[in-house]
């Protein structure tokens, strides 16, 4: 990627929570500030701000020194007052111009954020099925939301406390050195013994944290595994009440423990810190009351002098974190590119051909694919302190602490009746013609759903190519082509939400007349008007309020709502009872009337009604033909319906 290339910024003491060295490339830090870019106007008035309100927040030890030298021994009532206002009028312009700086910073930190986040989920949506198949979903998340998080602090906070503190640092050292250089340099004595500490409480604060994120991690996690209503029963029948709560007071003592290392350790370092700044202090107060008694300054420099001291030793701790924040606020940036710059597998070309009055003829000329497991399509593994999604073993726990890659482990010669194998298609040819019904038919893993995934493009083939109406599938625009293909998976996705808004997902500006049609095409409209709420009503999470058949059901209504010339369905209704599966069978009929239809065909009925039959086996159409023709071969669909497929003729003889 872009980003990593270039010399590489490293220092030895920018080390990331994981304790690894933090690399800053320029190139990252030149694309991230192409992001700010257009926020150059609010950028610069907020560098403006940040001068000023150094500027002014300097005033008020001046101040001080005015009062105990001068006002106060020529006993000036008008320079009191004038004083008095200064002191109240210097907080108050401060506050205005820190509320200004936040609006600014804020306003810049938001675009970027919102650039970054919309420029992520556009690219997301490109990406294809592998990709997803491929990444835990977990790990996305992190990218929108944690990483996205991350870099808007780093615009917020990190970058903008960093130039404010060398701002102030370099105007606090500058007037310290006008009011009395000797001073001066006994007070930043103490930066050698200050600066190592700051870093080594910066290291344990960090490996504490850390610890402490990934104990809260594995605690919830058990939550959420023993807590859940699967998790919970199983709990029940297996009698682990006791178990559980044991190992949960486990867990809930590490977390109380590792809380009050944490709490003493940052009381250690305060502590530890301000008697160092104690002894600068003190140091500053014996030799300047010293130089006062010589006559040497007056009592209002010192007193203005350590005002500046205390300052400076803020503003310096403040600093000595700085840039491990910013080098780790750039990595959240370099992760985010990094799904930004994921190659597209499904790619449109720039001049993609919009369908038009597609009549429905897909040809497949000897397509081959292949689920490339070996080749880098994922993201990099990130390892996500306090996540739950990253805790490898929730009840036995990870001994190690690292996650184990996925293995796939080299398949022996499979056995004649076995799937396995490198190809999941081998050559695959055929034609359907424009209106025909197509039922693939083969054993569990014979590549009949892989094959369904390839006409809506939702994957590439390896090699050969599919037409629609004469046109390759990779020359057509990808809008068009999923407008004029409907697809219904055998696991049914609902959005938790109405039925009405599920329904329009498939057509946006589909009136309720048309939407009741649709449904009652597939048998569902009576089900939903018999639901209190009607249209209305909330299906809950992936529809887990409604049965199998309902849902099945609801599917095949969006899908008629689209209204495709062509039709691919994964005719899953083996696990339904005999009433939902009759009202599908019914819906089925209804909508691949007029259109060209694929069909992973489970049931007799939808084979006997098929214009063609693709016989598939290991990844090749073996067989093709209409039902009696491929009875007469005598091959692999005669064993496929003596020992499936006659079962449900037998059963509705005996019905009959």
């Amino acid at each position: 990627m872009a980003q990593k290339q270039g010399k590489a910024l490293t220092l030895p003491f920018m080390r990331n929570k994981d304790g690894q060295t933090v690399s800053i490339t320029w190139p990252l830090i030149k694309r991230v500030f192409t992001y700010a870019r257009p926020y150059r106007r609010q950028i610069s008035a907020m560098l403006a701000v940040i001068l000023f309100t150094t500027l002014v927040g300097l005033l008020r030890p001046l101040i001080f020194r005015d009062l105990i030298d001068v006002t106060l021994p020529e006993k000036d009532m008008g320079r009191l007052n004038l004083l008095a206002v200064g002191l109240f009028f210097i907080p108050l312009m401060g506050g205005a111009l820190k509320i200004w700086q936040k609006r600014l910073s804020s306003t810049v930190a938001e675009g970027v954020t919102y650039d970054l986040r919309m420029g992520l989920y556009n690219h997301l949506q490109k990406m294809s099925l592998r990709f997803y198949t491929n990444t835990k979903t977990g790990e996305l998340m992190s990218r929108l939301n944690n990483d996205v998080k991350d870099a808007q602090s780093a615009i917020s906070h990190t970058i903008v406390d960093m130039v404010s503190h060398l701002v102030q640092l370099v105007a606090t050292l500058v007037v310290m050195l006008a009011l009395e250089w000797r001073l001066t340099l006994l007070g930043i004595l103490i930066l050698p013994a200050l600066i190592p500490l700051a870093k080594r409480s910066s290291t344990i604060q960090r490996d504490l944290a850390r610890e402490s994120m990934d104990d809260n991690a594995k605690m919830n996690a058990l939550m959420h595994e023993t807590l859940n209503i699967g998790g919970v029963l199983l709990v029940k029948l297996f009698g682990r009440r006791r178990e559980e709560v044991h190992r949960f007071d486990q867990h809930a003592a590490v977390v109380r423990d590792i809380g009050i290392k944490r709490s003493v350790a940052s009381v250690r370092f305060s502590v530890v810190m301000g008697l160092l700044g104690a002894i600068g202090t003190a140091v500053v107060y014996w030799i300047g009351g010293y130089m006062v008694l010589k006559g040497v300054f007056t009592i209002g420099t010192i007193v203005a002098f350590s005002a500046y001291l205390g300052q400076f030793y803020s503003t310096l701790q403040s600093l000595s974190n700085a840039p491990i924040s910013f080098a780790t606020s750039l990595v959240s940036f370099e992760r985010v590119f990094e799904v930004i710059d994921l190659p597209l597998d499904i790619a449109e070309k720039p001049d993609a051909l919009v369908l038009d009055n597609v009549h429905g003829r897909i040809e497949f000329e000897s397509v081959s694919f292949r689920y490339d497991t070996e080749k880098e399509i994922g993201l990099s593994y990130v390892r996500r302190h306090g996540q739950v999604h990253q805790v490898e073993a929730v009840l036995s726990g990870n001994q190690n602490g690292t996650a184990k890659p996925d293995v796939i482990e080299e398949v022996a010669e499979p056995s004649a009746y076995s799937q396995a194998r490198v190809q999941a298609l081998d050559g695959v040819s055929f034609t359907i013609q424009s209106g025909q019904l197509v039922a693939l038919v083969g054993p569990s893993g014979a590549g009949k759903t892989t094959t369904t995934y390839l006409v809506p493009r939702l994957y590439d083939p390896t090699a050969g190519r599919i037409l629609l109406d004469g046109h390759d599938l990779r020359d057509v625009s990808l809008d068009s082509l999923a407008e004029n293909v409907g697809m219904v998976t055998q696991e049914t996705h609902l959005f938790h939400d109405t039925i009405r808004t599920n329904l329009l997902y498939a057509r946006l500006d589909a009136t309720q007349a048309e939407i009741e049609a649709a449904c009652r095409a597939a048998n569902i409209h009576d089900f939903i008007m018999g639901l209190p709420n009607g249209y209305e009503t909330i299906v809950g999470e992936r529809g887990y309020r409604l049965s199998g058949g309902e849902k099945q059901r609801l599917a095949i209504a969006r899908v008629i709502l689209k209204n495709p010339r062509i039709l691919v369905l994964d005719e899953a209704t083996s696990h339904l009872d005999s009433q939902s599966e009759a009202l599908i069978q019914d819906a089925l009929k209804t909508v691949m009337a007029g259109r060209t239809s694929i069909v992973i065909a489970h049931r007799l009925s939808t084979i006997l009604a098929a214009d063609l039959i693709l016989v598939m086996d290991r990844g090749q159409v073996v067989e093709h033909g209409t039902h009696s023709e491929l009875l007469a071969q005598n091959g692999l669909y005669r064993q496929l319906y003596e020992t499936q497929f006659s079962r449900e003729l037998v059963g509705h003889q005996f019905a009959d």
